[in-house]
């Protein structure tokens, strides 16, 4: 009978995912352990946890990217300077709460922050047309800086 139920949900899941989801949740909170189709449960869990940390990767690339913008390019800070600023928060922000809800993910944020910071500095030359050697090789400031409300800008700039 376990077999029987374990093919249904397995085609339930495949059928009709937010119904074998609710299915899954109901069968949890009644107890019905045997009845749930496990297999197809850890690979979602798994799932979520691969797309927490790739969040926290496109997020800091994209924060690196415009901090980057910020500080070397020159030509188009002017004009575009407010709409980086509000990125470039809205970026941290976003970080910070990834983090305040997952802890466990600083670790990871400071593994892969080098690797982020030259992804960042490519997209930023696609994007800027500028040169790659123009954003600098050694990330512009610490993890702690990039997430924090510090900027790249020099002193004599607006």
């Amino acid at each position: 009978m376990v077999t029987s139920t374990q093919t249904t949900t397995q085609t339930l899941y495949d059928q009709d995912y937010y119904l074998w989801i609710r299915t899954t949740i109901n069968q949890l909170r009644t107890g019905q352990f045997s009845a749930v189709d496990l297999e197809n449960l850890l690979e979602e869990l798994e799932t979520m946890g691969r797309s927490e940390k790739r969040a926290i990767e496109s997020l800091l690339t994209k924060l690196l990217v415009h901090l980057l913008k910020l500080k070397c390019w020159d030509s188009e800070r002017e004009r575009n300077q407010g709409h980086w600023l509000g990125e470039i928060r809205t970026f941290r922000n976003q970080i910070k709460k990834y983090l305040q809800d997952s802890p466990s993910l600083k670790p990871y944020i400071l593994e892969i922050f080098d690797e982020c910071y030259q992804d960042a500095r490519l997209e930023a030359s696609d994007r800027s047309q500028l040169p790659l050697d123009i954003f600098p090789l050694v990330p512009i400031g610490s993890l702690e800086q990039i997430l924090d409300d510090w900027l790249p800008m020099e002193k004599n700039q607006g």
